[in-house]
């Protein structure tokens, strides 16, 4: 999307998920194939992140890196990405540097998990973190 907010031209990233019903399945083909439409909204990097939904099982899988999604997600990266609820996200970058770091999804492990991915910058994070 382009947008105009205050005179400025904005730019956002390209976010989907995904949550299929039967917990047997694997979302990761859909994510991808979501994010290459996608990919006109973030050139810069790209990710999926992907867990189960069925009972006592929460690991999540996560690939990103800096790059097109055609170049980012290899076969074997791909059979690594399975579950049946998923996040995707393409970078358009407005802070930070191009690097594997910056790319999102992302996902912390404690207390029991989460992941998610973003369109935006913390203008305040000195002050949060205070």
């Amino acid at each position: 999307i382009n947008a105009e907010y205050g005179g400025h031209s904005l730019q956002m990233c390209g976010i989907v998920a995904l949550l299929l019903a039967d917990t047997t399945d694997n979302c990761r083909q859909e994510l991808y194939d979501a994010l290459t439409v996608l990919q006109h909204r973030g050139q810069d990097a790209c990710g999926i992140v992907t867990a189960e939904t069925a009972p006592g099982c929460l690991q999540f899988r996560l690939v990103k890196n800096v790059g097109m999604v055609k170049d980012v997600f290899q076969q074997k990266d791909m059979e690594t990405l399975t579950g049946n609820v998923g996040i995707g996200h393409v970078r358009y970058p407005t802070a930070g540097t191009a690097s594997a770091h910056e790319a999102q999804p992302m996902y912390n492990s404690y207390p029991c998990g989460m992941a998610l991915a973003h369109n935006g910058n913390l203008t305040n994070a000195q002050q949060l973190a205070e």
